[in-house]
């Protein structure tokens, strides 16, 4: 379950991760809502196209219409022969007409031969020109009634212009045979002028088309006039079903292999289509541009909102970690009050006692004066070696409450470490074995006796919490010798004799698997909480069973730190405290018993970063 303090910072993440995300959404779903907006806007724009074409187109051949009944009346009553005879004014008449409406490209009279009779661009007609085999002039043969809309048509004769497209109709006699047709010639190039004025937005598209897929005018124009819509395309295909009026998008023009939104409309009494449309790229542009200007504005309202809120959880953050130091010095203070009070309290009472042994103590002198037999002696002496033990007793109390000045002295370690291991078996279970290495040759050291014990009673007690499951602990002791040079180097002092380290071992055995362990009775037992600590359990390696005791048991490790506290508070100044900042421990060195100099402090390499290697084998910490 999260604590409040942890509720808070994840809120704070859980926030800027949504000034992210959120922003994003709505912006995603803004874009989508914008982009069939832009669409909608497009329909709207072919659609209103589509009836400015409509009415424009519809307009010209209605005049067209008009013109074609004009002549047809001019020549109601005339013969073929009297066209003919005729020509140089009736070519003014028409040459008038279509100078008045700058959509027609000639008008021209054809008999029931297929020979023209009058035309607007001939005074005379040349005799041998011909339009029998024209589609405009067959579809009446064929007795066609309406007006025709023909195809784009290419001139024969040279100088006669650009192609064009006929409006037809028939010419009836007074019985209603076939006497010819009445042709209008209109100009493509018309209609793309005016497709060009209202196709300012880029990407339009407007053309005129029949009903077969011809094309009659387009803009942007063709290379070639006379390309057609090819059998299965959208459009043709909505004309076949008879639809008048429909707005569809094209993945794949035939034309150009662009993508459109295109609409159609079929002009009333004319089988054409005005068609409009809007290249998607266009579409896509104005859509991307509209979210772009969104983007201005939004892109840095978001980051500037990231920003304050991660400004806020680093604070909070920083908050957090000085009101956990503050807690945590509090509880420290707590405790060191509270061990004070019990420093005090114990100080007290060892003081009394020791009062009283030093009552015990005086009488027994007294007394040894007075009884000489041997029963009286050995009685005396068992009341002084309980007093010594009492007064043992004491001066540990008193080491405890800090009231007791330490006095180191000069112990001989072969001698001391066999006396250790009974009271340390006392302290630990069945199932670990201690095993006590007496050193081979003298080995003597200045330290405080009782805090010596101590602080191997602290090392036995970790020790035991470290091996859950049984195991050997060693302690040995091992010389460490510096040269003469390499201190007088260092101390700019003189040399006699080399240091001595001492080092204890435990050794964590198991059937099949072995580890030994190698850390300074006085600072390597700090790792773990200086420093960090890995796990780590394989053969033939150096690692430590040694468990700091918040960990999970134990008695305090300030034993282990009193023994080196031993020597500073005496003249000789043979011992010190020293420490490795940021790191799991230090090797102390002690100079041998009577040699001169100061202690020092050799920091190694040790207090690797934890790291998980086995979870089937004890937890060892390993020094590299």
């Amino acid at each position: 379950m999260q604590s409040p303090r942890q509720a808070a910072v994840r809120v704070l993440q859980l926030m800027m991760v949504a000034s992210l995300v959120l922003p994003a959404a709505l912006f995603a779903w803004a874009s989508w809502l914008n982009y069939r907006h832009e669409y909608a806007i497009a329909d709207e724009r072919i659609d209103r196209s589509l009836d400015i074409l409509h009415e424009h187109t519809l307009k010209v051949f209605q005049t067209v219409e008009r013109t074609i009944a004009e002549v047809d009346e001019v020549v109601r009553d005339m013969s073929d022969e009297a066209i003919r005879a005729d020509q140089p004014r009736l070519h003014g008449r028409l040459t008038r007409i279509v100078d008045a409406l700058p959509q027609l490209r000639a008008i021209f009279l054809i008999d029931g031969n297929g020979h023209p009779l009058v035309s607007s661009q001939f005074t005379h007609v040349p005799p041998d020109f011909s339009a029998s085999d024209r589609p405009y002039f067959n579809v009446h043969v064929n007795g066609h009634a309406g007006v025709y809309v023909s195809e784009i048509v290419t001139p024969r004769l040279t100088g006669l212009g650009t192609p064009f497209f006929v409006l037809s109709r028939r010419r009836p006699s007074v019985d209603g045979s076939f006497r010819g047709v009445t042709a209008v010639a209109l100009l493509p190039e018309y209609f793309e002028g005016f497709y060009a004025l209202i196709g300012h937005n880029p990407g339009s598209l407007y053309s005129l088309v029949r009903a077969d897929g011809s094309f009659l005018a387009r803009y942007p124009p063709l290379d070639d006039r006379t390309r057609r819509l090819e059998p299965g395309s959208a459009l043709l295909t909505a004309i076949a079903q008879g639809r008048e009026r429909v707005i569809y998008t094209i993945s794949h023009s035939q034309l150009d292999a662009a993508e459109r939104r295109v609409g159609f409309r079929k002009l009333e009494g004319f089988p054409v289509y005005a068609v409009a449309g809007i290249d998607a790229s266009a579409i896509n542009a104005e859509w991307l541009a509209t979210m772009s200007s969104h983007l201005v504005f939004g892109v840095p309202a978001t980051f500037l909102l990231f920003l304050i809120i991660g400004i806020a959880l680093q604070r909070t953050r920083r908050l957090h970690s000085e009101a956990e130091r503050r807690e945590s010095a509090e509880v420290a203070l707590r405790q060191a009050q509270r061990l004070e009070a019990i420093g005090q309290l114990t100080g007290g009472v060892a003081h009394d006692f020791n009062n009283l042994l030093m009552i015990v103590s005086g009488s027994v002198q007294r007394l040894r004066r007075d009884l000489t037999d041997d029963k009286h002696v050995r009685l005396l002496d068992m009341i002084a070696n309980a007093t010594d033990r009492g007064e043992s007793l004491t001066r540990q109390l008193l080491a405890f409450a800090r009231r007791q000045t330490l006095t180191p002295s000069i112990i001989e370690l072969t001698r001391q470490l066999p006396d250790l291991k009974d009271m340390l078996s006392r302290s630990l279970r069945g199932d670990i074995k201690i095993e006590v290495a007496v050193p081979d040759r003298s080995c003597a050291i200045k330290v405080d006796a009782n805090e010596l014990e101590l602080a191997l009673l602290n090392l036995a007690v970790n020790a035991r919490d470290a091996m859950p499951r049984g195991g050997t602990l060693k302690i040995a002791r091992r010389v460490h010798r510096y040269s003469c040079v390499r201190y007088r180097q260092r101390h700019r002092a003189p040399c006699s004799a080399a240091y001595i380290r001492a080092v204890f071992h435990h050794q964590r055995g198991r059937q099949g698997y072995r580890t030994w362990i190698e850390p300074s009775l006085w600072f390597r037992q700090a790792v773990g909480r200086r420093g960090h600590r890995r796990e780590h359990a394989r053969s033939g390696h150096d690692d430590n069973a040694l468990s700091p005791a918040h960990a999970g048991g134990g008695s305090p490790i300030d034993r282990a730190n009193r023994a080196q506290e031993s020597a500073p508070a005496h003249r000789n100044g043979s011992s010190g405290r020293g420490q490795c900042a940021g790191r799991g421990g230090c090797e102390r060195l002690f100079p041998a018993a009577g040699l001169p100099g100061r202690p020092r402090c050799h920091c190694p390499r040790g207090a690797g970063i934890a790291r998980p290697r086995s979870k089937d084998r004890p937890r060892v910490l390993r020094y590299s």
